[in-house]
């Protein structure tokens, strides 16, 4: 239990103590390359990627935020710098409306089959009533007349 406890509060806390490196580190792989095909600036070796890269570390040493450093170079290299778009905007869009279009269509598909499977009551009239009772008289009656005959059922010719 202390052990689950100290790692709630482990994981609950912002991570205050990186350093510049490892903060430069972390939004280096959120970067995109420009002339690599999708790999990120951390893990490229190309010329344009090592020069983000200590665009990134001088930027950090003066102090600025994630985010400065973030529309610094999207002024630069344009929006396609990021490996993950901002959840704003457009891109929310592009989550929310296929999910929205799933959902409205499991639920149309579900009222569809509910419809189709509910039975309008029919309403019983009283010749019904007399039609059942008639055939449970005769039903009864048959079932005696077998009872008196040795309850041997009768051959069916």
């Amino acid at each position: 239990m202390v052990l689950a406890a100290a790692l709630a509060i482990g994981a609950s806390r912002p991570n205050a103590s990186s350093t510049a490196a490892q903060r430069a580190a972390a939004i280096d792989s959120d970067l995109r390359c420009p002339s690599c095909e999708g790999i990120s600036v951390a893990d490229s070796s190309a010329p344009a990627a090592v020069a983000i890269r200590r665009a990134v570390a001088a930027r950090v040493s003066e102090g600025q935020s994630t985010a400065q450093i973030e529309s610094f170079l999207e002024g630069r290299y344009g929006l396609g710098i990021l490996l993950r778009l901002p959840a704003s905007g457009l891109s929310a869009a592009v989550w929310v409306v296929p999910l929205a279009a799933v959902t409205v269509g499991v639920l149309g598909l579900v009222f569809f089959f509910w419809r189709r499977r509910r039975v309008d009551p029919v309403p019983v009239t009283v010749e019904d009533r007399v039609l059942v009772e008639d055939a449970m008289t005769s039903a009864r009656a048959q079932a005696g007349s077998r009872a008196q005959a040795g309850s041997r059922p009768q051959e069916i010719p």
